[in-house]
């Protein structure tokens, strides 16, 4: 359980810190490739192996990785993209909403238990996520560039699902290193497009907070995977709670700190978050 609130409690920390991106006027694109370098330098801090770049090459997981680190830096375009043209509400759904699809995985590729306590509390979760990441006056066109959330859906959901399925027991860190250090290289190009094409040179103002994003996000992957691996946790269940938890406490922490304002709708979907939790942790 332990692994399990880490994780939850870094996501979280991810949350403050893109709220902080916007008070500090931060590049967001360059603090993120900052961030994939700093959390691939993690990985490879916390390996108490030797690494061995042709170990790495060979390793059944590789390909996984290397497709998972074109999706997390693709899914962050497409997150940013549908947050401009869908709205924020529509591009936070669609990505928490996505549990559906490693908990469907988990329950058919694993034969994990699926009980009508289980059923009632994994739908519960998906309109406590639906209703607490409502924003008051926040205009959301649904049917505009529908294209962009549906694929942010799917994404989500593949990501969630391969870091599970692809990820070894025993070189959890130097995997997660792998993913981020895919995406850092990516993510360079994309910058060196925008330095040469579009004169958007890079600020040194986007390191200290990339740095600490990187920190944190390194985290929650790694503390996610651990508690994927402890026993007597299925994925369904652990996914459901880790999501919704995530949502809950972010909205929580806005209006704390950033002063948000909370909707009736939003304090529902809060208390019916804290329900299917219960209901999923009890099953």
């Amino acid at each position: 359980m332990i692994y399990l609130i880490l994780s939850i409690a870094s996501s979280t920390l991810i949350f403050i810190l893109f709220k902080l991106f916007g008070k500090y006027n931060i590049n967001t694109l360059q603090a993120i490739v900052v961030n994939y370098v700093t959390a691939s330098t993690c990985g490879v801090l916390l390996y108490d192996k030797d690494i061995s770049i042709a170990v790495i090459f060979e390793a059944q997981w590789f390909i996984a990785a290397i497709g998972l680190g074109f999706l997390f830096i693709a899914m962050f375009n497409v997150m940013a993209l549908t947050a401009q043209r869908n709205g924020l509400s529509v591009a936070s759904v669609a990505s928490k909403m996505s549990v559906i699809v490693p908990v469907i995985f988990g329950v058919y590729i694993y034969n994990e238990s699926i009980g009508l306590q289980k059923i009632i509390g994994i739908l519960l979760a998906l309109i406590a996520v639906y209703l607490t990441s409502i924003k008051p006056k926040n205009d959301t066109v649904l049917t505009k560039s529908i294209y962009l959330p549906v694929i942010l859906f799917f994404g989500s959901g593949v990501i969630d699902t391969s870091i599970n399925h692809f990820a070894p027991d025993d070189d959890i860190p130097l995997f997660s290193a792998t993913i981020f250090a895919i995406a850092g290289l990516i993510g360079f190009v994309i910058l060196g497009y925008k330095s040469t094409i579009q004169k958007n040179h890079f600020k040194a103002k986007s390191i200290p907070l990339g740095v600490i994003l990187g920190i944190v996000n390194y985290c929650s992957i790694y503390f996610l995977l651990k508690a994927l691996r402890v026993d007597g946790f299925e994925s369904s269940s652990l996914f459901t709670i880790n999501n919704v938890a995530i949502v809950a406490c972010s909205t929580l922490i806005g209006l704390l700190l950033f002063k948000e304002k909370i909707s009736t709708k939003n304090w529902i979907g809060i208390s019916i978050a804290i329900i299917s939790i219960i209901l999923v942790t009890l099953t």
